[in-house]
């Protein structure tokens, strides 16, 4: 069995369509970031970054004590490696699924989050960050593109590195991107998208930076706050 502690942010929902492409058995753990949930003992113990996801693997393959897991990359690694699926075994495939995974995560998430922090959450509008980050989603979505006008999916085949990615391709119009502007990456948001496996995952779950709805006050400290507390 494993832990899956959850919320709906691209991140979150990066294990929700591993999850569900796999069937792996799991139990979801929801942690509601805007009540602070994020910031109680028992999670930090597990996560001590206090961001979603993370994981409590309880039958790990050496058959020690359970190994918990946090950061969504390392635990997609974890998980593919554990049951043999969504990533090459040979060297220059599993090269290459590694590569645009570790792309997403040091790149496309961090800014695509940012982009979407100064257009959708911040109180008051900071032209600088907002044309920064958005031109450089942009940019982003051009490597994606390019990759996309020559393989089916990043990697080849269809793995981890395309999980990582479409989350945070979702809120494309939160973030400012037109995927019209980039045919081959839209052909293949389409093609993800369409999976069955990627509906399930998001089947009754409103995506973290697509929403429309002011924080509160209180919501605004919690998720921004951090850095006050110890």
């Amino acid at each position: 069995m494993i832990d899956l502690y959850f919320w709906p942010t691209p991140n979150g929902l990066k294990m929700a369509i591993f999850f569900a492409e796999t069937g792996l058995e799991h139990r979801v753990i929801p942690v509601d970031i805007g009540k602070g949930e994020q910031f109680k003992p028992d999670f930090l113990a597990i996560s001590p970054n206090n961001r979603m996801p993370a994981i409590v693997d309880h039958h790990p393959a050496d058959g020690g004590a359970p190994i918990p897991i946090f950061e969504s990359g390392a635990i997609l690694l974890y998980l593919a490696d554990k049951i043999g699926r969504f990533i090459p075994q040979d060297i220059r495939g599993r090269t290459q699924v590694l590569q645009w995974l570790f792309w997403q995560v040091g790149g496309l998430g961090p800014m695509a989050g940012q982009a979407g922090h100064f257009r959708t959450f911040a109180p008051d509008p900071v032209p600088y960050a907002i044309d920064r980050y958005t031109r450089e989603v942009k940019r982003l979505y051009g490597v994606m593109d390019r990759r996309l006008a020559e393989s089916e999916f990043f990697a080849g085949e269809y793995s981890i590195a395309d999980m990582a990615c479409y989350p945070w391709v979702v809120p494309h119009t939160a973030h400012g991107q037109d995927l019209a502007t980039f045919p081959h990456l839209a052909r293949w948001f389409a093609a993800v998208g369409g999976r069955p496996a990627v509906q399930q995952a998001y089947e009754g779950r409103r995506e973290t930076y697509s929403r429309k709805d002011p924080l509160s006050d209180e919501q605004r400290k919690i998720l921004f706050g951090q850095g006050d507390r110890q």
